[in-house]
C-alpha cells in the first residue's frame, strides 16, 4: 500500500507539472534527491504585491502555408527571416503514420492553460507527452514548444498551443495524432490558480536550479541562484514561466527542474498520513480523464520510478530541431524540422 500511495503522488506531480512548460536529464546530486535540498542556501520569496505577468493573445489566424517535408539547408544556417521556400520543399502536409506503441505503454498528455478568471477559451502555453512504459520501468517526458506551426485539423497552420483554444481535447488529441503519429491515451489540463494551490499544500518546494536565472518580477530585479534555492508559490509559478530575460527553450528546462524537485518533495512527506489531502486536491485542481482504476496497473512501475529516478527520461524538441520563421501575417513561430521531430517523438515513445 506504500508504493500505491507514493504512486498516486507520483501521478500528482504529473498533473502540477502541466500548469508551469533533445538533451540529457537533468542529474540531480544524490545528496539532494537522498534528503532534499540544505535548509542552509538561499530562501527566495515574492514580493508582496507581486503577480504573474500575464501574456496577452490572440490566436494566429489559419493561414495557406504547409508544415515543410523536407530540408537542404542546415537550419543552424538559416537567419530568422529567410523566406521559406528558399529553405524547404513545400507541399500540402500529410498525416504521420500512427507509431506502434508497445505492449502495456501509456501516453498521458500534460497541457498547462493560461486561462483567467471569465475566460472560456484559453490556449495551452505547456505541452508535455508523458510516455508510462511499465515493462522497461521508464517514464519518458516530451515537451513541445508552444510555438511550434503545425497542422491542425480543420484549421490549418497553426501554432500548437492554439489547438485547445478552437477545438478544446479532441482537437489537440486529433492534433497530436496527424503531426506527430501518436493520439495520447489521456489527459490532464490545470491552470495557474491550481498550480499555486497544490504547490502551497506542499509548503513551498526546494528547486534545484540548474542554471541561474536573473529577470524582471513585479518591478523587482530578482536573482535566483544556481543550486539549491526554496521558493513559495508565487515565485514557483514567476520562475517557470519567465522568459523575459531567456527563451521558451530555457523556460522548458527551468519546468523540468520543478518537476524534479516536486517529486523529490512528493517522495520526502508522510505520504501515509497526507494520501487524502493530496488526492482531494488533484480531483478538485485538474481537468483529466485518469481514474484511479487506470492507475491501479502502473504500481509496479512506480515502485521503480520511487526508488530510482534516472528511470525518469527528460526530451524536448528544442532549438536544434526547429527554425524561427516569420509568417506572412508578421507572427514568429517555429518551423518543425520533420525528420529530427519524428525522431526525438520515436525515442519517447521507445521505439528505434
Amino acid at each position: 500500500m506504500h508504493n500505491y500511495r507514493r504512486f498516486i503522488l507520483f501521478i500528482l506531480l504529473l498533473s502540477i507539472l502541466s500548469g508551469c512548460t533533445g538533451t540529457p536529464a537533468l542529474q540531480i546530486p544524490a545528496s539532494i534527491a537522498e534528503s532534499g535540498i540544505n535548509s542552509g542556501l538561499e530562501f527566495i520569496s515574492a514580493p508582496e504585491n507581486a503577480a504573474p505577468t500575464p501574456t496577452p493573445f490572440k490566436p494566429l489566424p489559419p493561414t495557406a502555408v504547409y508544415v515543410p517535408v523536407s530540408t537542404e539547408v542546415p537550419l543552424s544556417d538559416v537567419p530568422p527571416t529567410a523566406a521559406p521556400e528558399t529553405i524547404f520543399s513545400y507541399g500540402e502536409s500529410e498525416p504521420q503514420p500512427i507509431l506502434s506503441q508497445p505492449p502495456g505503454q501509456i501516453n498521458i498528455l500534460l497541457l498547462g492553460a493560461d486561462a483567467r478568471p471569465g475566460n472560456k477559451k484559453f490556449r495551452t502555453d505547456t505541452i508535455i507527452l508523458v510516455t508510462l512504459n511499465p515493462r522497461l520501468g521508464t517514464v519518458n517526458m516530451l515537451s513541445f514548444p508552444r510555438d511550434l506551426y503545425v497542422h491542425i485539423p480543420g484549421v490549418g497552420m497553426n501554432r500548437i498551443n492554439t489547438a485547445y483554444f478552437y477545438g478544446k481535447v479532441p482537437l489537440v488529441m486529433q492534433t497530436f495524432k496527424y503531426n506527430f503519429g501518436i493520439r495520447p491515451d489521456h489527459y490532464v489540463i490545470i491552470n495557474f490558480s491550481s498550480f499555486k494551490r497544490i504547490i502551497d499544500s506542499l509548503g513551498g518546494l526546494n528547486v534545484y536550479v540548474s542554471q541561474r536565472l536573473q529577470d524582471y518580477r513585479a518591478g523587482y530585479w530578482v536573482t535566483i541562484p544556481k543550486g539549491g534555492v526554496h521558493m513559495d508559490a508565487d515565485t514557483v509559478l514567476w520562475y517557470v514561466r519567465s522568459r523575459k530575460t531567456t527563451n521558451d527553450f530555457q523556460r522548458n528546462q527551468r519546468q523540468q527542474d520543478v518537476l524534479r524537485s516536486i517529486f523529490n518533495r512528493l517522495i520526502s512527506l508522510d505520504g501515509i498520513k497526507r494520501l487524502p489531502e493530496f488526492y482531494d486536491l488533484y480531483k478538485n485542481n485538474v481537468m483529466t480523464d485518469l481514474t484511479l482504476a487506470d492507475l491501479i496497473p502502473l504500481i509496479p512501475l512506480a515502485v521503480q520510478v520511487s526508488k530510482d529516478q534516472s528511470r525518469i527520461n527528460q526530451l524536448f524538441v528544442g532549438s536544434g530541431k526547429v527554425s524561427s520563421w516569420i509568417t506572412p501575417g508578421g507572427a514568429m513561430v517555429l518551423l518543425p524540422n520533420k525528420a529530427k521531430v519524428n525522431n526525438i517523438v520515436k525515442k519517447s515513445q521507445n521505439i528505434k
